[in-house]
């Protein structure tokens, strides 16, 4: 070959180098987006891609894209999606999942082909004592923090008497036991629902004839609006307080509900007024271009998942083709985050902070939730002490 030809040739290499160099890395996002929950995954999804846009298309200085599919709330689509991902499209980085039953049969699958899955909301028992895994991050809460949470609040008021009341799926049940491994009074009664249901009318009896002293309650979305309407409308409301985490009651269940939120109790690890600057700026973006639609922690958190997937790429920019790297990176990074103080457990679970919000009318007469005190300082899950990474 000529000098000329190899000259030719060894452009078009470094242009075609170059031109692979800037293929986005694709973030596989598989999330509920239909049906009454529909509203948390579409939060967790806009929050996510509300930091992308925020960094004009990247995360770290590395171009990504965002692959959204519905999982519909059923673990068999899920795992199919997770199937498609991984072996048509690829795709080696997931995050997304709603629901601890739609993420148990997934994320294994996700895990065995040497992907890597940030979880920005549910994360169950499962991965987080003794079967933890290196490629298993979460940018949320252990699922039982949350229930952990509510109890401690319940114990610190005082209330010596809880009735329970959860769907019966593993997070229901994971929220149940966790609340009494923190709440020190008498369980006078604890119930499952199913997690379709909208008819409460048969637990409204159950609360009643239990005459419990605070009712601690987890249904998460549109199941959480008819559960608190029920529970007004039924006048429990007026009689007997509630103690709930945001699953339960969020900023869109607190307007959906208007009055029927007064005086119930919530323990959150975030909340839209939090006075610091990463969440002044997401709260400031998300504002700029969504108006007044309320800011859930599902957006909170999905925004924070990205921002978290940035800070490895930052940390390591061969992350954006070698997830080895994007592991060690995402260890290693230092995480902005909208709660403020976070840092990982041994299992890399969140190590952090949980307060107590308190429903009331803004200046626009609207229902919000305002952060009251804190529940928990530096808080890690019950499982942590369990896990043994492997050495690196």
């Amino acid at each position: 070959m000529s000098c000329k030809g190899i000259l030719a040739a060894a452009t078009l290499a470094l242009l075609a180098g170059t031109a692979h160099a800037a293929d986005p890395l694709k973030i596989g996002m598989i999330t509920t987006l239909s049906g009454p929950a529909g509203y948390l995954g579409q939060d967790i999804r806009d929050g996510f891609q509300l930091a992308i846009d925020q960094n004009k298309g990247e995360l770290g200085g590395a171009p990504v894209e965002l692959v959204v599919e519905d999982d519909s709330l059923k673990p068999g689509n899920a795992r199919q999606i997770a199937d498609k991902m991984l072996s048509e499209q690829g795709i080696k980085v997931f995050t997304g999942m709603v629901f601890a039953n739609v993420a148990f049969a997934a994320v294994p699958e996700i895990l065995d082909n040497d992907a890597l899955y940030v979880s920005a909301n549910t994360a169950s028992a499962t991965f987080a004592g003794k079967d933890c895994h290196p490629n298993y991050f979460v940018s949320s809460w252990q699922d039982d923090s949350q229930g952990e949470s509510a109890g401690a609040l319940a114990q610190s008021l005082g209330y010596k008497k809880a009735f329970l009341i959860a769907p019966n799926y593993q997070a229901g049940k994971e929220t149940m036991g966790a609340f009494k491994r923190f709440y020190k009074g008498e369980v006078v009664g604890e119930t499952y629902t199913s997690l379709d249901q909208t008819d409460f009318a048969g637990e409204m009896a159950q609360i009643r004839a239990a005459k419990p002293d605070v009712v601690y309650e987890f249904e998460p979305g549109g199941l959480g609006i008819a559960f608190m309407r029920q529970y007004q409308q039924s006048g429990l409301l007026k009689e007997i307080p509630m103690v709930v985490h945001p699953a339960s009651l969020d900023q869109v269940i607190v307007q959906a509900v208007g009055d029927a939120a007064s005086g119930v109790k919530v323990t959150s690890h975030w909340n839209d007024d939090f006075d610091n600057p990463v969440n002044k700026a997401f709260v400031a973006a998300w504002r700029a271009k969504y108006g007044d639609r309320p800011i859930t922690y599902y957006a909170a958190q999905g925004y924070d998942a990205a921002l978290l997937i940035g800070a490895g790429l930052e940390k390591d920019p061969a992350g954006a083709s070698d997830i080895e790297a994007l592991r060690k990176g995402l260890l290693s990074a230092e995480i902005p985050s909208v709660r403020g103080s976070f840092k990982f457990g041994p299992n890399q679970h969140p190590v952090q902070d949980w307060y107590s919000l308190k429903a009331e009318k803004g200046a626009d007469g609207k229902m919000v939730l305002k952060t009251d005190s804190k529940v928990l300082t530096a808080h890690s899950d019950s499982y942590a002490a369990d896990c043994k990474m492997p050495a690196e």
